[in-house]
């Protein structure tokens, strides 16, 4: 696990949970979440694409130009859980994609470059 989770003890406590055969707590995963969309944004920080995570939040990242009304020409959008395995290295992007677990449209979506959040898994 990078540093980068290391630092959030709700990464560490949904991971664990996958561990050990259960899911994390709904509030476990919200966070972490949370703390990986965040971690992603100062990672990449930008305002071309935005990444969604419903229910528990999205984010606008990645250098290039800026959107500013309507929808959006780049949008990555994946469930919780999803997100947390891909943000943590757990599964691949290319994968999680071709899966179809990860709707990504728009030229700047592919975000494996920035996996795992925080480098190295």
């Amino acid at each position: 696990m990078s540093s980068a989770h290391n630092k959030s003890e709700s990464v560490r406590a949904a991971l664990d949970a996958l561990d050990h055969d259960g899911e994390p707590d709904r509030t476990v995963l919200r966070d972490a979440v949370r703390d990986l969309l965040a971690a992603l944004a100062r990672q990449a920080p930008g305002r071309s694409v935005e990444v969604r995570v419903p229910p528990f939040g999205a984010i606008q990242c990645v250098a290039g130009p800026r959107h500013t009304r309507g929808t959006p020409p780049n949008v990555v959008e994946t469930d919780p859980m999803t997100w947390l395995l891909v943000a943590t290295g757990r599964l691949s992007w290319a994968d999680a994609v071709q899966q179809g677990k990860i709707h990504a449209s728009g030229i700047r979506t592919d975000l494996s470059e920035f996996l795992p959040v925080g480098g190295g898994g």
